[in-house]
């Protein structure tokens, strides 16, 4: 018997419907580099690791604003309405995570970039360093 389909694949509506949802979550490091290069308005990506971690390396054009220091800063540095790309180290991380949902509930549209920093290195993206 197979391990796969074991549990049969969701019917369409719901694939569909759960798929979606997490594309409205979710982005990954290839769509921020596009959007980042083809300087796309109305997106801000934020970098909420420590101050260590963001001088080792961090994307180009990233805010640093680690989480715990969103709720004071965010108003300050971000305008209303714009939407918020978090990241961190990686998937072993859920500082992004953490950060998104301050962000939420700040009124922020805001995602995810799976992946994080790690795999924006590993696909070769630039980096900038202090």
């Amino acid at each position: 018997m197979s391990s796969v389909l074991s549990v049969p694949a969701a019917p369409t509506a719901a694939a569909v419907a759960h798929f979606a949802a997490r594309l409205s979550f979710e982005t990954d490091v290839s769509d921020v580099h596009a959007d980042l290069t083809a300087g796309v308005p109305g997106i801000v990506v934020v970098d909420s690791r420590g101050t260590e971690a963001w001088e080792q390396g961090h994307l180009p054009g990233a805010l640093h604003l680690p989480t715990r220091e969103i709720a004071a800063r965010a108003e300050r540095e971000i305008p209303p309405g714009t939407t918020v790309v978090t990241y961190c180290w990686g998937p072993g991380c859920n500082g992004a995570t953490r950060a998104a949902l301050e962000f939420a509930r700040l009124g922020y549209p805001v995602k995810e970039m799976i992946g994080g920093f790690e795999y924006w290195s590993r696909e070769g993206l630039p980096v900038q360093t202090s």
